[in-house]
């Protein structure tokens, strides 16, 4: 009774955790500071995975795991120095009490279980997952979550479920009206808002080529001081 009762505690205080709060449990665990060009793309992250974390209806799965790790990969590319950013998705993952070495693992295993497989195989193992070993533990995590009446949709959880796919046909799914029949099943099963999926996938999209642009003329710019330096010298 009392650890029940102490665990219904450590649950609320939990749940009413502020962004301040989170935000000062990050930089305890970081105290690096950020490059400025990504500070805004780890408060966004941050600040997001917080939300989720202090609301009532919201369970992490792995795909919402892997949309944590594919995200911060993605908007993370080209950080200096390179060895902070296992220090800061670390942070990240701890300043909301949750255990970075289980994203990564379950977001690890996922990868390797679609390497290969057509997107019709891994929408049926979605539908249906099941497996061995890392695989069972990954199945039976989203098992709980498929079966949620109350599931709670997340841009992160859409982002995790694209990945995926993504995987098993990257062409297919610029599709539009193709990709949302295919999905249908899974929007019906999990009652996934359709127009709210497309707008946080087209961003998502949008986002990472916004980055890919920056990172070119960040490299344009770099190659452009190493050739001025190299003609100063000479």
């Amino acid at each position: 009774m009392l650890t029940k009762l102490l665990s219904n505690i450590l649950f609320f205080v939990d749940k009413n955790r502020t962004v301040s709060d989170t935000k000062r449990s990050f930089y305890q665990h970081h105290q690096r500071p950020i490059n400025s060009i990504y500070r805004r793309v780890v408060e966004e992250l941050m600040v997001e995975m917080h939300l989720l974390a202090v609301n009532v209806d919201f369970n992490p799965d792995p795909i919402y795991y892997l949309g944590v790790y594919q995200s911060f990969q993605q908007f993370m590319q080209g950080y200096k120095p390179e060895s902070d950013k296992e220090s800061i998705f670390n942070a990240l993952c701890q300043s909301i009490e949750n255990n970075p070495q289980e994203y990564i693992s379950k977001s690890q295993t996922l990868l390797n279980f679609v390497e290969g497989k057509s997107a019709q195989e891994i929408l049926d193992w979605l539908l249906n997952p099941s497996g061995e070993g890392d695989l069972e533990a990954v199945a039976s995590h989203w098992r709980s979550n498929l079966e949620n009446p109350r599931f709670k949709y997340s841009r992160l959880f859409a982002i995790g479920f694209y990945t995926l796919i993504e995987k098993g046909d990257g062409e297919f799914i610029k599709d539009e009206s193709k990709f949302t029949d295919f999905i249908q099943p899974l929007i019906d099963k999990l009652q996934l808002p359709v127009e709210k999926l497309k707008k946080d996938l087209d961003l998502y999209r949008s986002n990472l080529e916004k980055m890919n642009q920056m990172l070119s003329v960040m490299a344009d710019v770099l190659e452009a001081e190493r050739k001025k330096k190299q003609a100063e010298s000479k």
